[in-house]
Formats: structure tokens, C-alpha cells, sequence
């Protein structure tokens, strides 16, 4: 059976943009960067994402491409003889259902959040009410587990209908909608009266909050912003590297892909510190922030339910590009281990996750009696810790390693298919820094995350 390629390097760039592109861009960058301080937080970030971001993005392209597989069997092609690193594949796959065993509720609750705000339920509610909505929602068996479903079957239909004609076409649509639908909201912010005081205290840097935050504190939370935001580690980028041609090196694409991801998340803290500031809201209030402060906010503002649906439109378009993305992994991967075609491939892998996500759909109500990490803690939060903490930094060290080690692939046949084809090209100069520094920094990521 042929390979099946993307149509357009536009593709490749959007798709794969919009697997990193993900609530972590516009729910959890903003947040972040209210509590550490606005503006030096944004510049540390900037700085990881360069230093830490792009060359993990670089090597799982490489591999990708020079492999033409799944994370399942790219290892197969080109570990050396007798070695183990193909192992690695297997968790690959198992990280990326893990992932979306979690996310498809969120992007769940995206759905039902525009569902509710088209339809005016948070019209003249009180701040308590908002909460209280929130609430209902979680505490919704039928709710929580058919928005998830409608998440699954949606994602899996699409993927279904093949690489170009399902995934590529959407995410097209969809990634050019949102980029248009947040701009057009970052502009309505901007303009609100006092909304030049959140700009300030988001694009200024200001070390005087930096220290109040906690300069340590502001450098780890940029640094794993920095990493977790690229989806690295689970072979998310890998098999989109599968997909295309030699003719563009792969540094300049990793380059565009983490410019657009920033954009994103830069232009997500413009609807909201503005709007926070004009209404007087706490920039720093947390994972409260999507659901329980903007509806307040959009509660106060002229045409809220417009630039409310608008918003979680948006939030919608970010969770299921990066559900489409790693639906079509998890696709690859099965069809690489099985021989299926795509539509048995989409059905059976469509209803194990769905399954699969019951747990955490159910962790909110009818489960929330289990607390597997202790008191207050649900199968979400086990589940994006396996994922964030575990799965995606000690994968991201095992790419890396196997890309610089000469037990693996090795370096020179890195750095051959990294720079084959027209654009900016990986340097040579920095072997050192990606076999010796960067293993250190993901290393850092991995230990925090376990000991924080």
C-alpha cells in the first residue's frame, strides 16, 4: 500500500502547527503568564522555546522523514542492528491515546462553553451563578461523556476520509478561521477602556514582579511552557515529518511551526489581560480563568455573547487541531502494526477511545469518589501527568539521544536529513550543544516535574 503524502507545504506548516497549537497555547500560556509576572516571563519564554523547543521539533521531523513511518516503526528503519530504541515506538503510542483520554473531555467542555454561550445561559448570571455553571457541567455524567463522544467521532470521521481529503482540508479551514477569529478578538480587547494597562502588564517586562513571583519560579515555568507547548516527545511531529518531501531542510520549517504556536499563545494574552484589566479581574487567577472569569467578563461587555461565542469558537478550533493531530498518530501507528485500511483503522481506534476516556468523563461525577494522586485529584489529573510529566519530557531525551549517539541513529545522519532541501540549515556547530547541553536541560524538565 502507497504511502499517502500531504498536499501542500501550507498543509504540512498548519497541521502540524495546529498538534502544538492546543489548549496549553490559550488556556494555560495566559494564565502562566499572569502569575509569573506578564512580561519577563514572556521573554523567558521566548528564549526556551528557541533554545529548547526547535531543535526537539527539528530531530522528530528527521526522523519522520528520513524513516517514511509511524513512531511505531520508524525506529525499525533506522536504529542499528540489535538495539532496543524501537521499544520507545510502543510508548509513543500508548502516550498518545493517554493524551487524548484527557483531552477529548476538555475539548469537551470548549464545545459545551460555546454551546451555552450561543445559546445566552450566562446572560445577567452573577459571578457565583458562572461558577455554579461550571459546576453543572462537571457534575453531568450524560453531558461530560456525550460531548466527549461527539469529540471522538467527529475527529476520527474526519480522519477517516484520509490524509489530504479529511485531515489536511480541515485543518486548513479550521487553523486559517482561528488565526482570523483571534485577531479580530485581540483588536475588540485592545480597545476596550483600561485595557492599555493589561497591555503593559503583559508586554513590558517588569523585574520587580518577576522577583515578587519568585525569579526561579518564573524560569522553570517558562522553561516547561516552552517544551510542553510543541506536543515533543510522543512522536506527535514525527509522523507528520513521514508525510512530506525533501525539499525544504527542516530547521526553517520547525522555525515557522514554533512562530505560529507563539503567535497563538502571544495574541490569546491580548483578549485576555486587556479585557482582565478593564473589568478589574486577577490576570493571575488560574485554570479559573477560561471558565469562570471570561464569561464574567463577557458578561460586562458590549455584544458579549457575540465575542463570547466567538471566543469559544476559537478555544473549540485550538483543542480539536490538536485532537485531528494526534488522532491521525495514533491512526499511523495502528495501521503501521495492523495492515488496516483507514476506515476499519478509524472505527476500531474510535471506539477504544472512547472507552478509554470514560474514566476520566466520569472523574468529575460518578467517579469523583476516586482520587488517584491523593485528596482532590481526579483521573485528569493522573492522566496529564503521566503524559506532561513522564511520557513527553523522557521521550523528548530518548529522540534526542538517539539522534546524537552513534549506539543510535547518530549524528551525521541527523544533520543529512535535517539539511537536505532549501532553507535554513541545522549548524554544525552546535553537536555539542545537542548531545551534551540539551540532554541536561530535558533532564531538569523531567526531575521537576516528577519532585514539584
Amino acid at each position: 500500500m502507497e504511502r499517502e503524502t500531504l498536499g501542500s507545504r501550507l498543509g504540512f506548516i498548519l497541521i502540524s502547527a495546529g498538534c502544538a497549537i492546543g489548549i496549553g497555547n490559550v488556556w494555560k500560556f495566559p494564565y502562566l503568564a499572569g502569575m509569573n509576572g506578564g512580561g519577563a516571563f514572556v521573554l523567558i519564554y521566548l528564549f526556551f522555546l528557541l533554545i529548547l523547543g526547535v531543535p526537539v521539533m527539528t530531530i522528530e521531523f528527521s526522523l519522520g522523514r528520513a524513516s517514511k513511518k509511524s513512531p511505531v516503526h520508524l525506529y525499525k528503519v533506522l536504529e542499528p542492528k540489535g538495539t532496543k530504541w524501537h521499544l520507545h515506538g510502543y510508548v509513543c503510542l500508548i502516550g498518545n491515546y493517554i493524551l487524548m483520554m484527557f483531552y477529548t473531555t476538555v475539548a469537551g467542555w470548549m464545545l459545551q462553553y460555546f454551546l451555552l454561550t450561543v445559546g445566552g445561559t450566562f446572560d445577567g448570571r452573577t459571578p457565583a451563578e458562572v461558577e455554579e455553571l461550571f459546576n453543572a457541567v462537571l457534575a453531568s455524567p450524560v453531558r461530560q461523556v456525550s460531548a466527549m463522544g461527539v469529540v471522538v467521532a467527529l475527529g476520527f470521521f474526519i480522519c477517516a476520509q484520509g490524509l489530504q481529503n479529511g485531515l489536511e482540508r480541515v485543518t486548513k479551514v479550521m487553523m486559517l478561521l482561528l488565526i482570523i477569529i483571534m485577531v479580530v478578538l485581540a483588536i475588540n480587547s485592545m480597545f476596550l477602556p483600561g485595557g492599555r494597562e493589561g497591555l503593559a502588564f503583559y508586554l513590558m517586562p517588569s523585574f520587580s514582579r518577576m522577583k515578587e513571583a519568585g525569579f526561579g519560579q518564573v524560569v522553570v515555568s517558562a522553561m516547561n511552557q516552552a517544551f510542553f507547548t510543541l506536543s515533543l516527545g510522543v512522536g506527535s511531529m514525527a509522523i507528520f515529518g513521514s508525510y512530506i518531501g525533501k525539499d525544504r531542510s527542516l530547521l526553517g520549517e520547525s522555525v515557522h511551526i514554533s512562530l505560529l504556536d507563539t503567535f497563538v499563545a502571544i495574541v490569546s494574552g491580548l483578549i485576555i489581560f486587556p479585557a482582565c484589566f478593564a473589568y478589574n479581574v486577577e490576570p493571575g487567577a488560574g485554570p479559573g480563568l477560561i471558565f469562570i472569569t471570561l464569561p464574567n467578563i463577557f458578561n460586562h461587555m458590549p455584544l458579549g455573547r457575540l465575542w463570547g461565542s466567538l471566543f469559544f469558537v476559537f478555544m473549540s478550533f485550538a483543542a480539536f487541531s490538536t485532537v485531528l493531530a494526534v488522532f491521525e498518530n495514533i491512526m499511523a501507528c495502528t495501521m503501521d502494526l495492523t495492515g488496516w485500511n483507514r476506515k476499519k483503522t478509524a472505527l476500531i481506534s474510535g471506539i477504544a477511545l472512547f472507552i478509554l476516556s470514560l474514566p476520566c468523563s466520569l472523574g468529575f461525577n460518578l467517579l469523583s469518589g476516586i482520587t488517584p494522586m491523593g485528596e482532590g485529584t481526579n483521573f485528569l489529573d493522573l492522566e496529564d501527568f503521566i503524559v506532561s510529566n513522564l511520557l513527553l519530557p523522557s521521550g523528548a531525551m530518548i529522540f534526542v539521544l538517539f539522534c546524537t549517539t552513534r549506539y543510535g541513529w547518530g549524528w551525521k545522519n541527523f544533520i543529512a536529513e535535517a539539511n537536505t532541501g532549501k532553507g535554513l540549515k541545522f549548524p554544525e556547530g552546535l553537536r555539542w550543544y545537542v548531545t551534551f547541553v540539551l540532554p541536561v536541560i530535558i533532564a531538569a524538565i523531567l526531575i521537576l516535574g516528577l519532585v514539584l
